[in-house]
């Protein structure tokens, strides 16, 4: 038996969904005519629970809790006048018609009674709009029969369904579900409630205001569902039908088309420009549970490395260009080469000595798991371009009966996907060079009287003893405001030397040597300056700035080693080459075809700088502090193009972001770094990339010069299909990062993995990764801000998310009869919230008065640079309630913490709140709040401290004040790759409220935005549109 193509199902199959009719058997919603509405304390009043990872995906007939549990056909908002005339849908007995339905209800499918009119109002959706039942999560399925697309009895009207055809058992070879599993019996198990909320507490949220139109509480009576017409019966849906399984030994060599489709549907009523939207906000899917990394894909690819490596946008790749062209979301991957290893595991390194690193001699793919012998174990066949390679003597060893080395086990590049190989030296142009840092730092007025100097020296002493490469450690500083300061840090002293450079024309150094030394050589030295660097320009007044000729010294000091240039800077740069002006004032910009200019650089100067330090290897991080316009557009090209990062502070002030500052340099100085890397993404035959995204340089058509890469940092690059059809069951990718390690020796840390090649668009959508797509999505939005409006990029991503949407909505309208909603795969259902928080991102929000120029750019570049768990935290937050967990034991506090939806109406006058973003921590009081918690927390009384942008938040001597900063530690050590800024802000403290909290409250509607609900109708009327 052939398995089928595009759409077809075979008999006995179900259809995962939330269709009409699922209501009838099952009462009527929570907001029934008769039944109470949601008081504190009945049920989970907003945030529905979440699938957790291991629950299986909604079965069919849900119960009302169900997500996008669908209204009647009917069923529409607006008005609800008299009866009409009878008609197809009107009241009183059914039409005689071919679309006449049974007049007694019977079976599973039958009603109550018929609508009362054809603008009679439905009963509430019966999905993420509905307040679930505290018993049942948002994708809990009910019995089998609750739901229509059940096995039960046939409707009774004129289309009736036949009896089940017969169905072939699976010894007859039957196609098996993705899962690999056979088809069981048909019974259905309903999974375990899911609750990712805990019962609410007294004080928690209690439901929306009914006098607020955008959030109505208040239901029409329960009106039941007209009855419809089943489809043929539908055996039971496998455990998660969104993973194919493949053989665990050996490539995966393809898919069974899957028969299993997992669909969400979501239900609108609303008409335009009615005030009931037809939908409850309460039971939108959030991502409550942050990134969700897929982890089936790596249990069927057991070779492959792991996903937070290595991840495509869709783990499956199209097997032609006309799915490409369906698909509408971006194809690619999201590559993190360094993250940290799961678990714990240390990467295996691999040195194969005299044999020499082990490559296919055609297409330079390095020896992997997938790579198979032949000819007794005396050839290898590469699987990427299939070229039979000859064996090294060194490396040879028999084959089993089944064609596998006996040795396989022991040697981890043939049964792990990823691993680091030893470079012998003909991967080296020179040789390893030591690490070194170089220190630019601004020592104008502004940078003095900020205490900016004060902190960085103190944290690079600090430091000395942790920098990496010990004992081969370089380390140099230059400080500059209208004149160069260059140091000598000669062993031989005991004090350092100043020596200034007035002349910015014709930058020359005054010493040949001593300006870069061996830290411990001249430790002492070093240590001294630092003591003395806060004191050195205590008295400056000097407010210039001459950055550009300060960067052309420090390029003659490292361009023979290369390194790490770190740059401190406080003043927009004003004199020298590189002199910058001010801009991004100019009103009269935005909105115009002008406006991207503002986002650029000004000055080619600091592009050809980038180049010059990236053919030396020399990573520049960019620390910028101005309270003014700095240009981070322009300064921020310098981290751009050779691998760096911008670290932004605006408005510093040594007692509030000290600590924020402290920590990012130590870990910048700390954390360890590949040096002088290369980076080079191999595919199989058939496909390949085509545009790269994040801090690089590209020296040639795929090889990424990355001259300083590090744990935090992950690449976006976007593939395209090369032949019109692809042949091959399986595509492989290599990922190989070339780098000088911190000890001197040089590694190839290699990812290999595989994806199966498909003919089905729906297998497309069923493995997509809402994680990889948002990443490369928020990439290519922020680079298309520097050529274009920041409102066609919006349009554009919304754009997107509508064709894709409508795709998958042509896979199943017509056959499942949904005409009337909006469905989406259960893969991407967070999609629409994500693609609604990038538009609202400090990178792409709004126009000029909503966002400062340079904070804009320099959250650009962040999130040029984020692996996907940060990106997907810092476009939509984590609020937590925590004025209810500071009582507790503090043991308790980390499992207590649970995140709340985004929006105004989850926050209690009464409560304290915390916004954790991974940059900043935002602390909310309510107006409520008891003030005795208050003068705890904060250790002062608000009345005798009304500016509550200045309080330092420190542990005191009392029970809430220790809680809370344990909740604060908690968070951040979670994640060391950011320490949170922490700032207070009280309720109704404007402006503060508004540009700290207001605008990170993605769901609801800001000035010229729409909220999550606004957003689903929107995204909804624009996929039923022709």
């Amino acid at each position: 038996m052939h398995p089928p193509t595009g759409n077809e199902r075979l008999p006995g199959r179900p259809v995962s969904g939330f269709v009409p009719g699922s209501a009838a058997a099952a009462g009527p919603p929570p907001f029934a005519a008769g039944a109470p509405l949601m008081r504190p304390g009945a049920a989970a009043p907003f945030a529905p629970p979440t699938q957790q990872p291991g629950v299986p995906p909604p079965l069919a007939g849900a119960s009302p809790a169900a997500p996008f549990g669908a209204a009647p056909p009917a069923a529409m908002g607006g008005y609800r006048g008299p009866p009409p005339p009878q008609g197809p849908f009107g009241t009183g007995p059914p039409p005689q018609g071919p679309f006449a339905t049974a007049s007694p209800p019977q079976g599973p499918f039958a009603t109550a009674s018929p609508p009362q009119g054809p603008f009679a109002k439905a009963p509430p959706p019966q999905g993420p709009f509905a307040a679930a039942p505290p018993s049942q999560g948002p994708f809990a399925a009910g019995p089998p029969s609750q739901g229509p697309f059940a096995a039960g009895p046939p409707s009774q009207g004129p289309f009736a369904t036949a009896p089940p055809p017969f169905r072939h058992p699976p010894s007859l070879g039957q196609p098996q579900s993705p899962t690999g599993s056979g088809m069981p019996a048909p019974t259905y198990v309903r999974p375990p409630p899911v609750q990712s909320q805990p019962p609410p507490v007294q004080g928690y949220y209690p439901g929306v205001p009914s006098s607020n139109p955008q959030f109505p509480m208040s239901r029409p009576a329960y009106q039941p569902p007209m009855q419809t017409m089943p489809p043929p019966p539908m055996g039971p849906p496998s455990s998660y039908s969104n993973q194919p399984a493949y053989p665990t030994s050996g490539p995966p060599m393809g898919t069974l088309q899957s028969l299993v489709e997992d669909f969400q549907s979501l239900s609108v009523s609303s008409a335009p420009g009615s005030l009931d939207p037809g939908v409850d906000v309460k039971g939108l899917p959030r991502p409550l549970d942050g990134d969700e990394e897929p982890a089936k894909v790596f249990e069927a690819y057991p070779l492959n490395c792991h996903p937070r490596y290595f991840r495509l946008t869709t783990h499956t790749i199209p097997a032609s260009q006309s799915l490409v062209s369906r698909w509408h979301l971006p194809l690619g991957a999201v590559v993190h080469p360094l993250a940290e290893s799961p678990d714990g595991e240390e990467v295996p390194v691999v040195n194969f000595g005299s044999a020499g690193v082990i490559r296919c001699r055609r297409c330079r793919t390095y020896i992997n798991p997938y790579a198979t012998f032949a000819d007794a174990g005396r050839k290898w066949r590469c699987n990427l371009c299939t070229l039979l390679n000859d064996v090294p003597g060194e490396y040879f060893c028999a084959l089993d009966a089944s064609g596998r080395r006996y040795d396989t086990d022991q040697r981890p590049e043939l049964s792990k996907g990823t691993v680091e190989f030893v470079a012998p030296t003909e991967y080296m142009v020179r040789p390893p060079m030591p690490p070194s840092y170089f220190f630019l730092i601004d020592v104008s007025v502004s940078a003095v009287r900020s205490g900016l100097l004060e902190v960085v020296a103190k944290t690079i002493k600090s430091c000395l003893d942790d920098l990496l490469g010990f004992p081969r450690t370089q380390i140099g500083f230059l400080t500059f405001d209208s004149t160069l300061h260059f140091h000598n840090f000669k062993s031989s002293l005991s004090q350092p030397q100043m020596m200034v450079v007035a002349d910015l024309d014709d930058v020359f150094l005054p010493l040949p040597d001593d300006l870069l030394v061996n830290l411990v050589d001249s430790r002492h030295v070093v240590e001294s300056f630092l003591d003395s660097l806060p004191n050195m320009f205590h008295d400056n007044v000097n407010v210039e700035s001459a950055l550009g000729p300060a960067l052309k010294a420090a390029f003659m000091v490292m361009g023979q080693i290369g390194g790490k240039l770190l740059v401190f800077q406080s003043t927009l740069p004003s004199l020298g080459i590189g002199r910058l002006r001010l801009r991004g004032d100019d009103v009269r910009a935005y909105g115009t075809d002008k406006e991207h200019i503002l986002r650029v650089p000004e000055d080619p100067f600091y592009k050809q700088m980038a180049a010059e330090f990236t053919k030396n290897q020399i990573a520049v991080d960019i620390f910028s502090f101005s309270d003014k316009y700095c240009d981070i557009a322009s300064l921020g090209s310098l981290a751009k193009y050779t691998g760096g990062q911008v670290y932004h502070y605006p408005s510093f002030q040594a007692t509030t972001h000290g600590e924020k500052l402290k920590h990012e340099l130590s870990r910048d100085l700390t954390r360890e770094t590949a040096w002088e890397s290369v980076m080079r993404i191999r595919c199989g035959k058939g496909v390949r990339f085509t545009t790269y995204h994040g801090h690089f340089m590209l020296r040639s058509t795929d090889l990424l010069a990355l001259p300083a890469v590090d744990s935090d940092k992950a690449f976006a690059m976007q593939l395209s299909l090369e032949e019109t059809l692809m042949t091959t069951q399986a595509v492989y990718f290599q990922v190989a990062l070339l780098y000088t390690s911190s000890s001197g020796e040089r590694r190839i840390r290699v990812h290999t993995a595989a994806a199966p090649v498909v003919t089905d668009l729906s297998e497309m959508y069923r493995q997509a990764d809402t994680g990889a797509i948002v990443s490369l999505l928020a990439r290519i939005a922020v680079e298309n801000s520097l050529s274009d409006k920041l409102d066609s990029v919006r349009q554009q991503l919304q754009l997107k998310l509508v064709r894709s949407l409508k795709e998958y909505r042509n896979l199943y309208v017509v056959q499942h009869r949904i005409g009337g909603r909006l469905i989406y795969p259960e893969s991407l259902r967070y999609l629409p919230l994500y693609i609604l928080a990038i538009c609202k991102s400090l990178a792409l929000r709004g126009g000029y008065a909503d966002v400062s120029l340079d904070e804009r750019c320099a959250a650009g570049f962040s999130m040029m640079i984020l692996p996907a768990r940060r990106l997907l935290n810092f476009i939509y937050p984590s609020l937590y309630r925590l004025d209810e967990v500071l009582t507790m034991e503090p043991g308790r506090i980390d499992g207590s913490l649970k995140r709340l939806p985004l929006t105004l109406q989850c926050l209690d006058t009464a409560g304290l709140y915390l916004l954790d973003d991974g940059f900043t921590f935002l602390v909310w009081l309510g107006r409520m709040l008891p003030p005795e918690l208050v003068n705890d927390i904060l250790g002062v009384s608000l009345a005798n401290f009304p500016d509550l942008s200045k309080i330092q938040l420190r542990e005191c001597n009392n029970y809430h004040s220790r809680n809370f900063m344990t909740v604060l530690r908690t968070l951040r050590e979670k994640d060391f790759s950011c320490y949170q800024l922490p700032r207070v802000v009280r309720q109704g403290e404007q402006p503060r409220e508004g540009f700290l909290l207001l605008s990170n409250l993605v769901e609801d509607q800001m000035a010229g935005t729409s909220s999550y609900m606004d957003w689903i109708l929107q995204i909804h009327r624009q996929t039923q549109s022709s």
